[in-house]
C-alpha cells in the first residue's frame, strides 16, 4: 500500500508548477539525509525576491499557515499524501483554505538564505523528497534487466 501511495504521490506532483517566476535559479539543492535523522537540506532553495508573490504549486488544502519557530510557513496538503512547505513567505491563506494552481498564497520575505530565496519542501506520507521530482527538474531513472 505504501509503495502505491507514493507512487500516486509522484504522479500528482508531476503536475506542479513553479511557485515563483522565471528564472528559476536553486540557491541550494536538496540534499537527502543519510537517515531520517541526519543533516541534510530537506528541499531546494529557488532566488527570488522579497516581496515575490508565491503561489501554489497544485491544488490543495492549506495544513498550516504560521510561525515555525522564528520564520513564517505555509504548507499545502495535495492529493496522494504529498504535503508542500514554503519559507519564509508571510501567509495569505489560512490553515482549512482550499487553493488552486497558481493563487497567490503569500508573499516571500528575507531572511531564509543570504540573498532573498523561497525554500520549497516537499513530503510524500511524512517522508521528504526532493521536490525538482514535482516540477519536471529531474530526469527519471530508467531500470534495465540484469541479463
Amino acid at each position: 500500500m505504501r509503495n502505491r501511495r507514493l507512487l500516486v504521490g509522484l504522479l500528482v506532483a508531476a503536475l506542479w508548477a513553479w511557485p515563483v517566476p522565471s528564472p528559476h535559479v536553486l540557491a541550494r539543492p536538496y540534499v537527502a539525509p543519510a537517515t531520517p535523522y541526519s543533516s541534510g537540506h530537506r528541499g531546494i532553495d529557488i532566488r527570488a525576491d522579497a516581496g515575490t508573490e508565491v503561489r501554489a504549486p497544485a491544488d490543495g488544502v492549506v495544513h498550516f499557515a504560521g510561525v515555525v519557530v522564528d520564520r513564517p510557513v505555509i504548507s499545502i496538503e495535495h492529493a496522494g499524501g504529498v504535503l508542500s512547505s514554503f519559507e519564509p513567505v508571510e501567509p495569505l491563506v489560512a490553515t482549512g483554505d482550499r487553493v488552486t494552481r497558481g493563487e497567490v498564497i503569500g508573499i516571500l520575505l528575507s531572511g531564509h538564505c543570504a540573498s532573498p530565496c523561497l525554500h520549497l519542501g516537499a513530503r510524500i506520507d511524512g517522508e521528504y523528497v526532493n521536490p525538482l521530482l514535482f516540477l519536471g527538474g529531474l530526469e527519471r531513472a530508467v531500470l534495465y534487466p540484469l541479463d
